[in-house]
């Protein structure tokens, strides 16, 4: 049997509404988001119904994947913080069952969405984005006219580039145009300039009418040059009016090579096909290059064999190259007449100039190469890193719900954000760095992980062991203590007392810490400077202070249950005192021989060193003083007790019977 309780089912119902809810609110914002991306894309592009409706239904499979781990974060968050807010947590752990108990049945949910993310990745994500990118693909063409940017050149027609100075989207006029249009080669191109112009689709969807107002038209016609004459023939012609139709299908075609190459379409098994051809195809450049380089360098070696290895090349490379070493080219070149000197340096120069841009050429073929096997290795990684950031995201909002006890829509919802916002940057560094080639993609993949899941199992500890870990006032004590600050006891009566003081043991106790600090002051006369080298090389040590300080909040916890309100008030005024910053720098003898030598760090350690012994003679007087006044306190509340209820007594002069028996030092 599984051994599933009441419990389970009823924490697994709790939060399977709530991720019900939070998913489709995730879905949401993440489609309202992406869909502020692409809103130039369907605005006024004519689309119907039904295009529109299948590019949200794929739009909305492709952020599924996204959704999940935020929605398990908000949902488990929320679930926690009710059970914690309505003190059913706190049942939950009265009745002996601890925190990951409590976790177990979620755990197990959370581990099946992690499956099923993994499985939706790996077969639906993949069709879906490959169908709604041919969607938008298909959809820039549908209507170019309103993609044609101001200030800039648009090619998005086919052998045409578009300048549109100003364009008024209402009428659909086009100010200041300039078109440069590509023939067969450059010595073709046509330049027109019109102060402004008008661009439609016919009504067969096939081409664009283009018609312009009050411009001219240049052109080169190389297609009707005379030959044997280096001459071009030029054309000019000034126009009121003039129309152009350009070849251009403006229905809407999906085509299927439109997303074919790129790593979001495709799944793991198609991602392990695509890195075997390209680094294949990487491999057979590179080989080419070998080859091609040795036979420009070392064509009498090339010309022995047609077929020549890159590696027999090689060798024959070595070969001449250790005979070439008994030759000064400098002696060589000097020799030669300028002309002689004129023809090799020109000869140089072309072999230079076509080593190089035969270089640049491949290493613009290896670059792409090289960038689709990382985008192929960062969609292979994000499959399963986007799967594990559910589970990762479960152990930070569930932890996170019980140790804030918040529940609704309220502080869970900003915490979520936050959360999301700290992964969303560090994914998104990593991939724009991978991708670009500036980090390996295995750091760049890892980088959102590294982060996140010591997070995760720091929340799950503190959360686990009932430890507070967004107490504001513990990291503001920190922070004091850090830079030397002063940390006020605040002490207040208890409402409910359960233990009544010890008096008379606290009052034995008292006067023992009384002599205790006087015997400690008259020994280590704090008002002076210490002895540097008592300080930095002699060091014995000293805990009489942390001794002194640990009797006394023993006195202070146990006179906490006292109910009068006077006896309370006095407690406040104990000072909290800094145990070992005045006895030396550091634990270890040799950090403090090191401090010594540096002079800035050891002068300035010890300085700090005076001021905390000055510091804790002014907390011992204060403490001498509160000692005095709480022990007349006690034994007034032990008068009181002892002559309660007979009649006359009087008890308003307890000195009487005290004689003070302290004697100071300071």
């Amino acid at each position: 049997m599984l051994g599933i309780r009441k419990l389970d089912i009823f924490i697994v119902r709790q939060f399977g509404m709530l991720f019900a809810g939070t998913f489709f609110i995730s879905q949401f914002v993440l489609m309202m988001q992406f869909l502020w991306r692409w809103v130039d894309e369907l605005i006024g592009k004519g689309l119907s119904l039904e295009v529109l409706a299948q590019f949200f239904w794929y739009m909305g499979l492709t952020l599924v994947p996204q959704a999940l781990p935020l929605a398990i974060l908000l949902s488990s968050l929320i679930t926690f913080g009710n059970l914690g807010e309505s003190s059913e947590l706190t049942a939950i752990k009265a009745a002996g069952i601890s925190l990951l108990q409590a976790f177990r049945s979620l755990i197990f949910v959370t581990v099946l969405i992690t499956c099923g993310s993994f499985f939706f990745q790996n077969v639906v994500a993949p069709q879906a984005n490959k169908k709604m990118y041919q969607l938008l693909a298909a959809m820039k063409q549908k209507s170019p006219e309103l993609e044609i940017p101001e200030g800039i050149f648009y090619d998005g027609i086919p052998d045409c580039n578009i300048y549109v100075q100003k364009k008024d989207v209402g009428t659909g006029m086009l100010y200041g145009v300039m078109i440069y249009r590509m023939g067969e080669s450059y010595e073709d191109a046509a330049i027109i300039l019109a102060d402004s112009g008008r661009l439609q689709s016919t009504a067969d969807k096939k081409h664009l009418l283009l018609q312009l107002y009050s411009g001219e038209w240049f052109e080169n016609m190389k297609s009707q040059q005379m030959m044997g004459n280096g001459n071009v023939p030029y054309r000019r012609e000034t126009f009121v009016t003039k129309k152009i139709l350009l070849d251009f299908n403006t229905d809407l075609n999906v085509s299927d090579d439109v997303f074919a190459g790129d790593a979001r379409g495709k799944s793991l098994n198609d991602i392990h096909d695509g890195l075997k051809r390209t680094n294949n195809a990487l491999d057979s450049i590179g080989r080419s290059t070998l080859n091609e380089m040795c036979r420009m360098y070392y064509a009498k070696n090339a010309m022995k064999e047609d077929t020549v290895k890159g590696e027999e090349i090689l060798k024959g490379i070595e070969r001449k190259s250790i005979a070439e070493k008994e030759y000064d080219t400098d002696s060589l070149y000097s020799a030669l007449s300028q002309d002689r000197k004129r023809y090799v340096t020109s000869q140089a120069l072309s072999e230079v100039r076509m080593v190089t841009n035969y270089l640049a050429f491949n290493s613009i073929m290896s670059k792409d190469g090289n960038r689709t096997v990382r985008e192929h290795y960062l969609e292979w990684i994000n499959k399963y890193s986007t799967a594990l950031l559910c589970l990762v995201f479960f152990f930070i909002g569930a932890p996170l719900g019980a140790i804030i006890r918040k529940g609704g829509l309220g502080v869970p919802v900003i915490i979520s954000v936050l959360v999301f916002i700290v992964y969303y940057v560090l994914d998104s560094t990593g991939f724009r760095m991978a991708r670009l080639g500036e980090w390996p993609v295995w750091i760049a993949k890892t980088l959102a992980p590294m982060v996140l899941m010591p997070t995760a199992v720091f929340f799950t500890y503190k959360a686990n062991k009932d430890s507070t870990v967004f107490n504001i006032d513990m990291y503001r004590n920190a922070f004091m203590r850090l830079l030397g600050l002063r940390i006020k006891r605040n002490v207040h009566v208890k409402e409910v007392v359960i233990d009544e003081p010890h008096y008379a043991d606290d009052r034995r106790r008292i006067e023992k810490v009384t002599d205790d600090i006087v015997a400690y002051n008259k020994e280590h006369r704090l008002y002076l400077m210490p002895n540097i080298v008592n300080t930095f090389f002699r060091y014995r040590p000293d805990h009489e202070i942390e001794r002194i300080s640990d009797e006394l909040e023993e006195i202070i916890a146990d006179l906490e249950n006292c109910k009068e309100r006077s006896v309370v008030k006095l407690l406040s005024l104990y000072p909290i005192m800094s145990t070992k910053a005045h006895t030396r720098p550091f634990e270890k003898k040799w950090k403090n021989i090191v401090a010594f030598f540096l002079i800035p760090l050891g002068a300035t350690l010890y300085l700090r060193m005076w001021r905390y012994r000055l510091r804790l003679l002014k907390d011992l007087r204060t403490i001498h003083a509160t000692n005095d006044k709480v022990v007349e306190a006690i034994d007034t509340l032990l008068y009181i007790d002892t002559n309660k209820g007979e009649e006359g007594a009087n008890i308003s002069s307890p000195k009487e019977e005290h004689e003070e028996m302290t004697t100071t030092y300071y």
